[in-house]
């Protein structure tokens, strides 16, 4: 069984999976945010191919810990897939994976137009990782 970690964003969500160790977070890649519907099914087919155990959801903050209009999307979001996927679902903070991720990217020579290619997926993956780094194994 896997984690799904998940990045959402108002254009794309970026799609990370983790080993079945639950050790490694691997990016896999990014699906369209609207429309949602198509997402959701997206979504549907990698839980059942990847035997996903739970869903995780990056909680967008501002540095100083509140909310703003970003996370009030990804609540609204979250309802509709624990509605419509019958798999856990847990928020998780997100504060700077993107920046984390293009550095990442950037420490790999990937170059500036598949960096914007990578980066939401790389984004849960670095989102994905640091849950799976605070797990008791």
């Amino acid at each position: 069984m896997r984690i799904l970690g998940l990045d959402h964003g108002t254009k794309r969500i970026g799609i990370a999976v983790s080993d079945e160790l639950k050790m490694i977070a691997l990016p896999m890649e990014f699906i369209p945010a609207e429309p949602v519907e198509e997402a959701l099914s997206r979504l549907g087919v990698i839980v059942r191919e990847k035997e996903v155990e739970l869903i995780l959801v990056g909680m967008p903050r501002n540095m100083d810990g509140s909310y703003g209009p970003a996370a009030e999307k990804v609540r609204e979001f979250v309802a509709l897939l624990k509605s419509t996927i019958p798999v856990p679902v847990r928020l998780w903070d997100e504060r700077l994976t993107s920046a984390q991720a293009n550095r990442v990217l950037l420490e790999a020579n990937v170059r500036r137009d598949k960096r914007k290619e990578k980066v939401d997926s790389m984004a849960a993956a670095v989102l994905l990782q640091s849950f799976l780094d605070v797990q008791p194994q």
